[in-house]
């Protein structure tokens, strides 16, 4: 048997010709470089349409966007078919994409409630989401599914709208649009597990979860969440929330630990687009704001 002055003399042999290899021009020091960059696909960063100033036009706001450093748009529904073109121009113009449509009508008219004519303006809210989508080149349409209310308990929110959301199923299929499910502070789908369930039970790929990291930091951590969605993630929201004051902030200045955020993007191989959803501002505090995301993707 090898005594402990013949092992240490051995695995000290070991540990410096290891060590010396690594040294080596294209050896393993650049596998080891790599291993520590954060894994998965590439990385995209967008704005929400609403950060960018408003009283610019919106060719000049696309504009703006490129210039401070984002990659694309996440627009929210139009219903004028002339603004709804003007900003199909403005996205070709500026060559920056809308990847995303951000539904408006489903907190006012919530597919869950009670009353008949609320679903119907809901729906109708959805269809024109999606042929916004269409038109502007997007693939995606983010939807509060329910909200829970004193005349809404969790079964009947998660009862009322499944169905509703069957029946934009094959609008969404012949568009080529998905419907990205997102728990946004509507007392509806707190767990990732139930958001799972919810979304795996409509057996389709046109539903996928749309996850906002700063959404559920009061009652979760986000890299739980992204664990356990997983591959069902179709788009991230960015925003920071301080539990302490329960504000939210700007990115990386409150409880989210975004090394760990970043670390679990990779774990389940997400490549696509993260949106910012913050409040508006001037050039340089979106330029700033980019800057940040630029951090978080590098998992500092």
């Amino acid at each position: 048997m090898t005594d402990r002055r013949d092992f240490l003399k051995t695995s000290a042999i070991g540990l410096m010709g290891g060590a010396a290899a690594t040294l080596l021009p294209g050896n393993s020091f650049n596998t080891i470089a790599n291993a520590q960059k954060p894994a998965g696909g590439p990385l995209k960063k967008a704005v929400l349409i609403s950060m960018l100033p408003k009283q610019m036009s919106y060719l000049d706001r696309f504009k703006l966007a490129v210039d401070v450093g984002f990659e694309g748009i996440e627009a929210q529904t139009i219903t004028d078919p002339k603004e709804a073109d003007q900003i199909k121009e403005a996205s070709m113009a500026a060559k920056i994409p809308i990847h995303s449509v951000m539904n408006m009508a489903h907190w006012q008219h919530p597919l869950s409630s009670p009353d008949p004519e609320d679903v119907k303006k809901s729906l109708a809210g959805m269809e024109t989401s999606l042929r916004n989508a269409k038109l502007w080149g997007a693939d995606n349409v983010l939807l509060v599914p329910a909200v829970v209310r004193p005349d809404t308990t969790i079964p009947q929110a998660w009862q009322r709208s499944q169905p509703q959301i069957k029946k934009l199923l094959p609008l969404a299929k012949e568009l080529g649009v998905a419907i990205g499910i997102e728990p946004v502070w509507n007392k509806f789908l707190l767990t990732p597990y139930d958001t799972a369930k919810y979304v795996d039970e409509f057996k389709s790929p046109w539903i996928k979860a749309y996850f906002d990291v700063g959404n559920i930091v009061m009652y979760g951590f986000p890299q739980e969440w992204i664990r356990a969605l997983g591959k069902r993630i179709t788009r991230f929201h960015l925003k920071d929330f301080d539990t302490r004051t329960r504000n939210f902030v700007n990115l990386r200045e409150g409880s989210i630990d975004w090394k760990e955020v970043r670390k679990a993007i990779g774990e389940i191989n997400y490549s696509g687009w993260l949106t910012v959803e913050l409040n508006g501002g001037d050039e340089a505090y979106l330029r700033d704001v980019a800057k940040r995301v630029d951090k978080i993707f590098a998992g500092e």
